[in-house]
């Protein structure tokens, strides 16, 4: 199997199958509810996936640069942009997008209602400073250069930066939508891991095992390779939940009155220039 015979078998029939299912929710009138319309939603998905590649590109080109994975040259067009090849651009933008309609399908289906009481201070800044220690953990081992801790270094240092920002601004949010984002994040996650482990298994992409733990799923799937797809679609569904839930409006709306509070209290009068 060629690398896009895998993108056409794994990631275009099931967003076929989801724009089929978005067409029907139209029909039948299912919407985003206002809670989750904060923008349009699929405005906020093209956002995503102009970041993913934006942010993925410079960060999978070293990988391939530096051979923690490579791939089959019988299984690739040849068409290559700087060290990566035109079916991993693709892939960028089509796991986003496969991930995005399936959080928009169970949006579709949410309540109406705004919950009370959400906000946790505590909460947020604590995960803050879990995934902090993490970033640096990861950092201080690519600069110790610990082969076996590379890939899943990189990974972590590369994905926990942005999910710093998510989880500092609403990490309450999202816990408030848990079972949300929850089922946005298992399944997509799951059902890519299977698949790149069949790619693995027939040889598409391999990755160096020297620059992994070793430790391997089900005797084929590096653990990394599983960290890597849940890392991926974390910052899609955080993102997307972050972006359109009406909660972080309200924040979004007390942040403003904050800061023109403060720069009423701090800026100088006209008549004391």
């Amino acid at each position: 199997m060629t690398y896009f015979g895998f993108l056409g078998l794994f990631l275009a029939i099931p967003i076929a199958i989801m724009l089929g299912l978005t067409w029907r929710d139209a029909r039948l009138g299912r919407k985003v509810p206002r809670r989750f319309a904060s923008y349009p939603p699929y405005a906020i998905l093209a956002l995503h996936l102009a970041m993913a590649l934006v942010y993925t590109t410079p960060w999978d080109n070293y990988l391939v640069a530096t051979s923690v994975w490579w791939y089959d040259q019988a299984k690739v067009t040849g068409i290559v942009f700087g060290y990566v090849p035109i079916e991993e651009y693709t892939f960028f933008l089509v796991q986003p997008i496969l991930s995005g309609l399936w959080l928009l399908f169970w949006l579709r289906r949410q309540p109406d209602k705004v919950q009370k009481g959400w906000e946790n201070g505590s909460f947020r800044y604590t995960a803050l400073a879990i995934l902090g220690i993490i970033w640096l953990a990861m950092v201080a081992i690519l600069v110790a250069d610990w082969a076996p801790g590379t890939y899943m270094a990189l990974i972590l240092a590369w994905a926990l930066l942005p999910i710093m920002l998510q989880v500092g601004f609403g990490g309450d949010i999202l816990w408030q939508h848990r079972k949300l984002v929850l089922l946005g994040l298992a399944p997509p996650t799951l059902f890519l891991a299977t698949a790149d482990a069949l790619a693995i298994y027939d040889g598409i992409w391999t990755i160096d095992p020297a620059q992994t733990l070793n430790w391997h799923i089900g005797g084929i799937l590096p653990l990394e390779e599983f960290l890597f797809f849940l890392i991926t679609n974390v910052l899609v569904i955080f993102g997307m939940t972050l972006f359109l839930s009406a909660e972080s409006q309200e924040r979004l709306e007390k942040m403003k009155t904050a800061v023109a509070q403060w720069r009423a209290g701090r800026l100088p009068m006209a008549s004391e220039k």
